[in-house]
């Protein structure tokens, strides 16, 4: 009787345990566990896309406290660079010049380069560096690099017309500032003979030289433009949008190798990159942590002073990296016209911009 009884209550319970065992094997076969390390689609990773690269990787950075690396600052202090497990170092050059032979070799990963016929000269004669993404231009109505009169000039100069026989200086010839007094020039309806064109490379003395009255105008950039407005020296003309309003007026450069070998340390830093930049356009076009944004700026670059940051116009910087590719070969052509240019470009291949898009692609367009 025993014996029976434990007999039928071992039955239902073998029976329950088949079930169990034939339900879990199905859900077994619907839903799979990976236990693969190499996984991590379910992963979150610190950056909130890629993955971290699994070794430590240094990218070094040729930049001199220019405010148009705002982006590299930025992506710095934020620790974006930091969440894809790359190391950032500043290296500083006395001039392009120099920075751009080691850049070629691949001492520097990254640099900013500013519009010349030197620049592109040296790239004619075979220094094999990428144009990647935009690194400076002017924000419509608010350029940071643009023309400005003197007081003395006021009642004088209402219309660009009236620059007619002015003494205008200028920082250099065959670059981005010669580019843009053509440009207004042209905008003008008048041509370099029917002004006095006075090369001044140093911005600061421009101040001294207008106030003095020994110039009329010139081509200056902030935050001098601000100061000398400030201090009575000058005052702003009109915009450089005005008649040059898509120029490219810095660029974002790569050396050959952290383009096309090291593709999974650019793609991270360029992702990081234009997070910083996208905090800085947040902050300077929508007021969003602009305090915070203000205090990395005045740590990296030479403006220390808050409050003029907050009145200053700010370098234009693109939160997806685009430039203006058309802008950049209409000044190739410009250098060449003035006899500048020795050799060609093959553009097609000095204009890499696929990290870019692909960094873009992961993190999304910027919303404006």
């Amino acid at each position: 009787m025993t014996k029976w009884l434990k007999g039928r209550w071992l039955i239902p319970l073998f029976v329950l345990v088949l079930v169990l065992g034939a339900c879990s094997s199905k859900e077994a076969e619907k839903s799979p566990v990976n236990n693969d390390p190499q996984d991590n689609s379910e992963t979150v990773h610190p950056s909130g896309d890629l993955a971290p690269l699994e070794k430590r990787e240094k990218v070094v950075i040729a930049e001199d406290g220019a405010a148009s690396g705002a982006g590299f600052y930025i992506a710095t202090e934020k620790g974006y660079f930091e969440d894809y497990n790359i190391e950032v170092e500043f290296a500083q050059f006395s001039n392009s010049d120099d920075m751009l032979p080691a850049l070629a070799a691949g001492e520097v990963d990254i640099a900013g380069g500013v519009s010349t016929a030197s620049f592109f000269n040296a790239i004619a004669q075979g220094i094999d560096v990428k144009i990647i993404a935009d690194k400076g231009h002017n924000n419509p109505g608010k350029s940071y690099f643009t023309f400005v009169i003197g007081n003395h000039m006021v009642d004088e100069i209402k219309d660009y017309a009236d620059f007619k026989g002015k003494r205008i200086a200028v920082s250099s010839h065959n670059s981005i500032d010669e580019y843009i007094f053509e440009e207004m020039i042209k905008h003008a309806g008048l041509t370099k003979d029917d002004v006095e064109f006075v090369l001044m490379a140093d911005f600061g003395s421009m101040l001294g030289a207008i106030d003095g009255e020994t110039i009329d105008a010139a081509l200056n950039i902030e935050p001098l433009i601000t100061q000398g407005v400030e201090n009575g020296f000058h005052v702003r003309f009109g915009d450089a949008t005005d008649y040059a309003p898509e120029s490219q007026i810095a660029l974002v450069l790569g050396s050959p190798n952290f383009m096309n070998v090291e593709k999974d340390v650019s793609l991270r830093f360029m992702a990081a990159y234009l997070k910083g930049v996208r905090d800085y356009n947040d902050a300077f076009i929508k007021g969003i942590n602009k305090d915070e944004i203000i205090d990395i700026m005045t740590k990296h670059t030479a403006m220390k002073d808050h409050e003029l940051w907050e009145k200053v116009h700010v370098t234009g910087l693109d939160p997806d990296g685009k430039m203006f590719i058309d802008d950049i070969l209409k000044q190739y052509d410009a250098y060449k016209a003035n006899g500048a240019i020795r050799g060609e470009i093959d553009f097609d291949k000095a204009i890499d911009t696929s990290i870019t898009e692909e960094a873009v692609e992961i993190i999304g367009e910027y919303e404006r």
